[in-house]
């Protein structure tokens, strides 16, 4: 009998068989449909809020006046009477010097500071330092605020003690209201930086320090060619993460100055609150709010491009 071959073609056998596209698909979203609530969650919670904050800021909508009676559509006029505003701009400039001031500078140079010192620190030490750093951490912002209040107020329990020693009193909440808070919001938040440098500088090998040591590197030449760039990517992250979170500071600068005196300590965030719901401009104050947003959004891609590509996930 002569032998049967059978011939194929190219890709013939890697063809899928018919039909298999929708059992695939079918599987595809009974393995996602578990995520579906979640989603839902998203987009009811999180991106439903933002998009009508975009609709509100595209209106003149207000709490009394012809705002609240009739809303209409005005485009972008509110971000354009924002950007022609000088008292905007002055609360702009305010909030990148307290970002800059208590954040960048101030509780992430601090955290690191007292991570290095903690690191070397004896148990006893190491428990103090960290329950009043921590103490002050947890405390709310209200209660943060009212105490630097109480000790900074021409009253207050710094003039006390510099009668003590005999200097005259001192109101910096009048004087220096912008660095008053600044130094407020760096007592409380520096706790945040100062665990993640602990746990970023626990993860570098004590042996390479040594070897350092032993080829007589200083301790100066150690920190600046060994420790701080091992700790690049946790420097990264932590300032994305504070600046975050200084730039919507309300309550701690609300209590100890209300934005005063006049507009001297008036960040974005009391800005916006002033123009919202004082004047009941909320088209104009949801304006605000967006620009902040997207100061936020700049500033952490900002951070995550200084990232190295390995370190970004």
């Amino acid at each position: 009998m002569a032998a049967v071959t059978t011939m194929t073609t190219p890709g013939a056998a890697e063809a899928a068989p018919p039909g298999r596209n929708g059992p695939d698909r079918r599987r595809s979203l009974l393995r996602a449909s578990p995520l579906a609530p979640a989603v839902l969650l998203l987009l009811l919670f999180l991106a439903g809020p933002v998009l009508y904050s975009v609709y509100l800021s595209l209106t003149n909508r207000a709490l009394r006046g012809e705002g609240s009676s009739d809303t209409q559509f005005v485009g972008l006029a509110n971000f354009a009477e924002a950007f022609t505003t000088g008292a905007f701009w002055n609360s702009v400039g305010l909030t990148l010097v307290f970002t800059i001031v208590s954040a960048v500078i101030g509780q992430n140079v601090l955290g690191l500071v007292l991570a290095l010192l903690m690191r070397r620190a004896s148990t006893v030490v190491t428990a103090v330092t960290g329950s009043i750093v921590i103490g002050a951490w947890i405390l709310p912002e209200v209660v943060t605020g009212y105490l630097w209040y109480t000790f900074l107020g021409d009253e207050g329990s710094l003039n006390a003690l510099l009668g003590v020693v005999g200097i005259p009193p001192q109101d910096l909440l009048f004087s220096l209201p912008i660095l008053a808070v600044s130094f407020a919001n760096i007592w409380r938040g520096t706790a945040f930086s100062m665990l993640i440098y602990t746990a970023a500088l626990s993860q570098i090998s004590p042996e390479i320090e040594e070897s350092a040591r032993m080829d007589g590197a200083g301790p100066a030449r150690r920190f600046f060619s060994i420790t701080l760039p091992l700790l690049r990517p946790s420097i990264m992250t932590n300032l994305m993460v504070i600046t975050l979170q200084t730039l919507s500071v309300f309550g701690l600068i609300y209590i100890m100055t209300t934005g005063g005196p006049g507009t001297s300590s008036q960040t974005l965030p009391l800005y916006m609150y002033e123009r919202a719901f004082s004047y009941g401009q909320l088209g104009y104050g949801t304006a605000v709010a967006l620009i902040l947003l997207l100061i936020g959004g700049v500033a952490s891609i900002a951070y995550l491009r200084v990232l190295p590509k390995e370190d970004k996930v």
